[in-house]
């Protein structure tokens, strides 16, 4: 009998020790990274990948100070490990040849992973190679995502900074339970489709206390998403925050629950919008709050435009099939760029229906602006300033 206790005291213990492992910690310079910005690190930080993906305690990568040359890596799962940390000190550079990632998709894809946490660092996207040739006219790669997540779960990332990435700087595709925070994104207000944070097909994602300066929309909502939070977001320069666009496919998920409060725009193209392309679908955006949002020098503050159709190709006289609903405007303040600070250009064959304005009021030139309604129903209450044409 004793000898059957100390077994189980023993195993106990193992088990005991076991759950509580203590964490596993791999250097990228240990296994052959180089800090000097030159040097290829590829290998090593999918080397410290690997080993951390299959353990099972929690795992940290840690990235020292320095200039980490990376070409574009794909971090895949699934893992064992459910903890994995990468620890950022120094900055990852993509390479100064725009064309050696740019045809790739993504600089860094993480794919099918859970609970992977991502803290500090900086990312050196050098986008302005590739911005340079598309403006130029030349033939061009479409360009590299900095950092993407695909079919993933419980992720976060803190403290991020992005820079100057060749097309879109962080995306989210088809993840769950995300909560993005203290991220800064940077790049020219003229660099082209460099959307700051990009969300589709993905739930519960939240974005809180991040400055986005770029060419394109801080942030955007793509068809799928549901039930997300956007919270304390400086805008600028940039084209705002936009749902949409919606509606490039005629059978098209919808957007449905997401709440965009306590932003501030300043000198962007727009500041809360909604967009759908000009053509049939049975996509949807509905149960939308925008709420405490300030506007400085906004050219378009308040904007829902369903006859999007660029260069007027695949769409023109067509009607968007996208129906947007129960949109929400609360305590919307400023200043707009253009005389109409609210626009709503609505689909001629599905009406955007109950959109609420509530405690509203914009300028032009120290003047009240105006609004535009086109296929709108909805309702006003407080202090509507331009008066509601709902």
């Amino acid at each position: 009998m004793a000898s059957k206790m100390n077994y189980l005291l023993i195993l106990l213990s193992v088990l005991f020790t076991s759950s509580f492992a203590a964490p596993m910690r791999y250097n990228v310079v240990s296994l052959g990274a180089k800090p000097d910005g030159k040097t290829d690190s590829t290998e090593a930080f999918l080397s410290a990948w690997a080993k951390a993906c299959d353990t099972t305690p929690a795992a940290t990568i840690y990235v020292p100070p320095g200039r980490f040359l990376l070409r574009n890596a794909g971090f895949q799962g699934p893992c064992k490990n459910t903890r994995i940390t990468l620890r950022v000190d120094g900055t990852l550079v993509a390479p100064a040849d725009y064309k050696v990632i740019g045809n790739e998709g993504n600089w860094l894809l993480f794919q099918n992973v859970n609970g992977v946490t991502v803290n500090g660092g900086i990312l050196d996207g050098q986008g302005t190679g590739l911005w340079a040739c598309k403006d130029s006219g030349k033939n061009c790669p479409d360009g590299a995502t900095s950092i993407a997540f695909s079919n993933s779960n419980n992720i976060a990332i803190n403290g991020l900074t992005s820079l100057n990435s060749q097309l879109y700087h962080i995306v989210f595709n088809g993840c769950n339970n995300v909560k993005l925070q203290g991220v800064k994104i940077l790049a020219s207000g003229k660099s082209p489709n460099t959307d700051g944070i990009h969300v589709q097909l993905s739930s519960s994602v939240t974005i809180l206390n991040t400055r986005i300066s770029t060419g394109d929309d801080c942030i955007s909502i793509g068809p799928g998403t549901t039930n997300s939070w956007i919270q304390n977001v400086a805008c600028g320069p940039g084209h705002g925050i936009s749902i949409g666009s919606l509606g490039k496919d005629p059978n098209e998920v919808g957007v449905q629950n997401v709440t965009v409060k306590t932003v501030t725009f300043t000198g962007t193209q727009n500041g809360l919008r909604i967009k759908s392309w000009g053509r049939p679908s049975n996509g949807f955006a509905k149960n939308i709050v925008f709420q405490h949002a300030v506007m400085n020098n906004v050219q378009n503050p308040i904007i829902i435009d369903q006859n999007y159709c660029p260069d007027n190709k695949d769409c023109p006289g067509e009607a968007s099939g996208v129906q947007i609903s129960d949109v929400t405007y609360q305590d919307i303040h400023g200043t707009s760029a253009t005389e109409v600070a609210v626009k709503f250009d609505c689909s001629s064959k599905f009406p955007c229906s109950k959109i609420s304005l509530e405690d509203v009021k914009l300028t032009f030139k120290n003047q009240p602006a105006q609004a535009s309604c086109s296929n709108a129903d909805g309702s006003s209450s407080g202090l509507v300033q331009p008066n509601s044409c709902l």
